[in-house]
């Protein structure tokens, strides 16, 4: 077994491969003056694990070229980020269910597909093959272990994304709440926990997507009014579109951390021991 990635997810990819103790495929990358994107990885592999995050649309362009260079092999993939897996149904008339489109095409001619922590979990049977969810719970209360909070309480940005936050509280054995909006009027909104009071206490907020942080950044704002001592966001997947890392740090949130699905500054854990338990 040997494992290779697209440009993307390289380092996930190493630390895969450490974690498995299986070589990594050299692959080169590069392109043409007309934007095509071309790619060489010259070693055979029987069984291989091609690992690619999708952020872009290059990226998913990338991961295709891998599998069609090893579509003779029992190909394993690995999809550490999933884009488009929010489009998971048809809003309006007129609109692709661009789930569904994207994950036939990249499930097609493999054996199975690991994603981690994807936005809707409904999307896995779209890839017609043995397919799982990887959870980075453990790993998110592990690195919150090592901020040494004081008795922290745990937050989602919503109800619906409370089962994460939820799961985090479970292993690290803290105290854990979801924050509700109420609106009093068209420019006056409230966001404070449902029933846990924040006051003296250091708040982690929870999200598998920290894309624009904006939801945080506001959250942490009102959070501060009503006493939390520290605010620290904690995302699986660190998308930090619009300005978002700088747009948390301004609003005081002191640790911004993410996951290694994406590659950034501030991935503080790594997904990798959590996927090769599956694989």
């Amino acid at each position: 077994m040997k494992i290779v990635s697209t440009q993307r997810s390289q380092v996930l990819a190493s630390r895969l491969a450490a974690a498995l103790n299986i070589p990594i495929i050299d692959a080169r990358w590069q392109k043409f003056p007309d934007g095509e994107i071309y790619v060489r990885a010259e070693q055979p592999a029987e069984k291989i694990i091609i690992c690619g995050g999708i952020l872009t649309s290059e990226d998913l362009i990338e991961l295709l070229l891998l599998k069609d260079i090893y579509y003779e092999s029992d190909i394993s993939l690995v999809i550490p980020y999933m884009g488009y897996a929010r489009q998971d149904r048809q809003f309006n008339l007129g609109e692709p269910l661009s789930a569904r489109a994207v994950a036939q095409v990249i499930g097609k001619d493999t054996s199975e597909v690991l994603t981690v922590n994807i936005h809707e979990k409904s999307v896995l049977k779209y890839f017609n093959n043995r397919s799982n969810d990887v959870s980075l719970s453990v790993p998110v209360a592990n690195f919150i272990k090592t901020l040494l909070l004081d008795n922290p309480l745990v937050l989602s940005p919503d109800e619906g994304a409370h089962h994460l936050a939820r799961d985090v509280a479970k292993y690290g054995g803290w105290e854990t709440d979801y924050l509700e909006k109420t609106r009093f009027s068209g420019e006056h909104v409230k966001i404070e926990p449902k029933s846990v009071r924040v006051s003296g206490r250091d708040v982690v907020i929870i999200d598998d997507i920290i894309s624009t942080g904006g939801t945080q950044a506001t959250a942490a704002s009102m959070l501060f009014k009503q006493g939390a001592r520290s605010i620290h966001t904690v995302g699986i997947h660190g998308v930090f579109a619009s300005g978002a890392f700088a747009r948390l740090t301004s609003a005081g949130v002191s640790s911004i951390s993410c996951s290694d699905t994406i590659e950034r500054a501030c991935s503080t854990y790594s997904a990798a021991e959590a996927l090769a338990k599956y694989l």
